[in-house]
């Protein structure tokens, strides 16, 4: 049998990654690039694959041979090394120089200043925000392509009109109702800003139509939301999670304590606090802010498992192995908190979906779940662009009550089985008295209070999630209650979440 060509090779690797067979991909590009240690479009593609498949050290070296291979287009591949750097591996720094490094080998690259002006926002640096963002908007009346809508719906988030006269509102929503034929993701983003805008200066009906337009370009993107995915998923948690667990759990959690941290677990509903209450505790000089680590999804699918009832199934052994490499994994991402913190947060919301893996693999793991007032929280979800793969529900306002009454029987489920291994954080209540709740979940976790932890907003951390500007300031009030401004559109979402068997709804009229 003859062996295959390079350019066999090529075809067959592009056709397995086409088909999500990235494993196979990979080993293809290997094969390939044995053959040819030269081609540099081959490594750029095993790049790829690698960070797909969460081997993220592996793909920087690959990328790195594809720029000594004089790649084509290698700000394309300074870029990717920084989403690595950023995004997984939390190395700020370095993201930064391979953003600037994009920018200098191509300055009109929209991209490079986009992820580099939200590098900025992270760190808490409005100002070389908007620079960046400036960048690459043309002038006033110009046709904006996708990026450039996207760096002007930013800038218009960071500079707030006053009132519906400034210029920057009206450039605005000029360049949203001109554009034609653009990525749909950069428009609704616009939206969405616009939506911000429109609430800032108290025109309410506006915004709720932009927020609406927004979430109608992020619906078309798709996957649609399965509320009968949902229904089982949750069904399934109650079947293979009964109370007796609690105390039938594993009694040996697989983690060194003294090698490092213990992951500290905070979910709930997106935007219902869990930021910010993260933000908190992590100005305590024993815990590390960790952000939405995507740690436990992936070890739920390395698992092998296929539903709940498998996590429930694993054996002491596999579970004390899965747990371990949780923690070696932790520790690699914030190996700076090994020498004095005793806890690093874990804050995914949609992890009160696995908190029967949680509490299988960790058994004396504490919950810190965020609340928040069922109207208030599903307009914040409504309002913010959250990622249609991961939150299918988030663009229309029924679909969010269908989930919103699931999470609640899921989370009466698991304080059920888990008792006070579970602690509630009411948001609404927390930012009327902050101190007694921080310090029922500082007993909780076997801490001390300190004061600084009510000195959240002046620390100049990174933060990687949608609060990151909400987080840097002192705690305010606006946002409970918010729903009152929109009642004239509330109507449907009423309804839906009494559907939902969510009853404890403020009266809207």
């Amino acid at each position: 049998m003859n062996p295959e060509t390079p350019q066999q090779l090529l075809d067959r690797a592009a056709a397995l990654q086409r088909r999500g067979r990235t494993a196979d991909a990979a080993a293809a590009y290997q094969h390939l690039l044995a053959l040819r240690p030269d081609f540099a479009d081959g490594w750029y593609d095993l790049g790829f694959v690698l960070r797909q498949l969460g081997r993220y050290e592996d793909a920087l070296t690959a990328y790195d041979r594809a720029l000594a291979n004089n790649v084509s287009a290698p700000e394309e591949v300074h870029l990717n090394r920084a989403v690595i750097y950023a995004d997984h591996l939390r190395r700020d720094g370095e993201a930064q120089a391979e953003l600037e490094a994009a920018a200098a080998l191509n300055p009109g690259y929209a991209p490079a200043w986009l992820n580099l002006g939200n590098l900025h926002e992270e760190h808490g640096d409005r100002d070389a925000a908007v620079q960046c963002y400036e960048r690459i908007m043309p002038a006033p009346g110009a046709v904006y392509p996708d990026y450039r809508l996207e760096a002007l719906a930013r800038v218009l988030r960071l500079r707030r009109p006053a009132a519906a006269a400034d210029p920057l509102l009206k450039a605005a929503q000029q360049a949203a109702d001109g554009a034609r034929g653009v990525d749909p993701v950069s428009l609704s983003n616009l939206f969405y800003s616009l939506g911000e805008a429109y609430d800032e200066i108290g025109d309410y009906t506006r915004a709720f139509s932009m927020f609406s337009q927004a979430n109608n370009l992020v619906r078309k993107a798709g996957p649609a939301y399965s509320p009968h995915t949902v229904e089982v998923l949750v069904a399934d948690a109650v079947k293979s999670f009964p109370a007796p667990s609690a105390t039938g759990a594993s009694s040996a959690i697989g983690v060194d304590a003294g090698r490092g941290p213990q992951p500290l677990f905070i979910c709930g509903m997106f935007r219902s606090g869990s930021t910010l209450f993260e933000q908190v505790l992590s100005s305590h000089s024993k815990i590390v802010a960790g952000g939405e680590l995507s740690l436990l999804s992936r070890l739920a699918a390395r698992s092998g498992a296929r539903s709940l009832s498998d996590f429930a199934a694993l054996s002491d052994a596999r579970a004390r192995h899965l747990a371990q490499q949780y923690c070696d994994e932790l520790l690699k991402l914030f190996p700076q908190s090994a020498p004095g913190a005793r806890y690093v947060c874990d804050k995914r919301p949609d992890n009160f979906m696995l908190i029967g893996l949680i509490k299988k693999l960790f058994p004396t793991a504490k919950i810190i779940h965020t609340v928040r007032q069922p109207l208030d929280n599903c307009l914040s979800v409504y309002f913010q662009h959250i990622d249609q793969r991961f939150a299918g529900y988030a663009s229309d306002l029924a679909d969010t009550a269908h989930y919103f009454g699931q999470y609640r029987k899921m989370m009466a489920h698991w304080k059920q089985v888990f008792g006070a291994d579970i602690i509630d954080v009411d948001y609404d209540q927390f930012v009327i008295a902050p101190e007694p709740m921080i310090r029922d979940a500082l007993t909780l976790i076997g801490l001390e209070y300190e004061s600084a932890c009510m000195n959240f907003h002046q620390r100049r951390n990174t933060v990687k999630t949608a609060s990151y500007w909400q987080v840097r300031e002192p705690l305010y009030r606006k946002s409970s209650g918010r729903w009152r401004n929109y009642t004239g559109h509330l109507a449907p979402l009423i309804a839906a979440l009494k559907d939902a068997g969510v009853n404890d709804i403020q009266d809207a009229n």
